[in-house]
């Protein structure tokens, strides 16, 4: 059986915290601690939803993670954009702009629980945009779209290391491509909306982007480089992101919906994205 390390991050833990899930864990001892992050060896897995039960009351992202793993270990990491990469979910912004943020957004909130059918989800919400001017789009690229705290961390380190990042998202490339542009980011798939006399018409182009095409894309995009399947991290928040937390060697929930975090690999609940970093040793 793998060697598990237990990590513990929140702002200045103390050592009471760390004693109290040391114990809960199993853990034979401290391996590593910095102010926010702690390293807790020989951590018992099997105990992992007590941990994190009692780690997220505690405000502590709480992680089992193989043992002596490293960040520059990965080749590739898949992210979703909406409540991931980015704070906001665009459709429901672009929504406001119609006046319809609140009908919209009780919708997205239905979907990313996985409680309505994606693809007929999104169907039904571009619908209601049917009419407003392209240019609303670029309002809220350039008013409300915000970067997740802790992504240009993230984005950094994955340049230093060499680890390519792909953009999945069930959003709309209207987004996708001008933060791959800014970000430079290696690859950017998403949903196109299409405009017609410079206003929307309420339909999508093409096939969906929806939880199996972004698997598949992860499984493309990982073989097309030659990277092993537990090389590959995958971050997301919604029921649309499982099958491809699924692909990946280590799937992570961003903030997630309950269902998402269950059947994640690590769930970071309190952190940024540079959490992610705060994984590995």
């Amino acid at each position: 059986m793998s060697a598990y390390s237990l990590v513990l991050q929140a702002p200045a833990l103390s050592d009471d915290i760390v004693a109290a899930l040391a114990e809960l864990s199993g853990a034979s001892g401290v391996e590593a601690r910095s102010a926010d992050v702690v390293r807790l060896a020989n951590a018992d897995v099997a105990r992992r939803d007590a941990v994190a039960t009692h780690a997220d009351s505690l405000g502590v992202d709480a992680a089992f993670v193989p043992a002596g793993k490293r960040f520059a270990d990965y080749g590739l990491i898949v992210s979703d954009m909406d409540s991931t990469l980015i704070t906001i979910e665009c459709i429901d912004e672009i929504a406001d702009m119609q006046g319809l943020k609140e009908q919209v957004a009780a919708i997205t909130e239905r979907s990313m629980r996985g409680e309505l059918d994606f693809a007929a989800s999104l169907v039904e919400r571009v619908a209601l945009l049917k009419g407003l001017p392209e240019k609303a789009l670029g309002r809220v690229y350039a008013e409300r779209l915000a970067l997740t705290p802790g992504a240009t961390e993230l984005l950094a380190a994955c340049k230093t290391h060499g680890v390519r990042f792909m953009l999945v998202s069930g959003g709309f490339t209207f987004f996708t491509e001008r933060l791959k542009a800014e970000l430079g980011l290696d690859y950017a798939h998403a949903n196109t909306l299409e405009v017609v006399d410079g206003k929307l018409t309420g339909r999508v182009l093409g096939d969906i982007v929806d939880a199996a095409a972004k698997a598949r894309l992860l499984r493309e995009t990982r073989d097309a480089l030659g990277i092993a399947p537990d090389a590959v991290i995958a971050i997301g928040d919604g029921a649309n992101d499982l099958l491809m937390l699924a692909e990946a060697g280590l799937g992570i929930a961003y903030k997630a919906k309950p269902v998402v975090r269950r059947q994640a690999d690590v769930a970071i609940n309190h952190g940024g994205l540079d959490a992610v970093l705060g994984l590995f040793a």
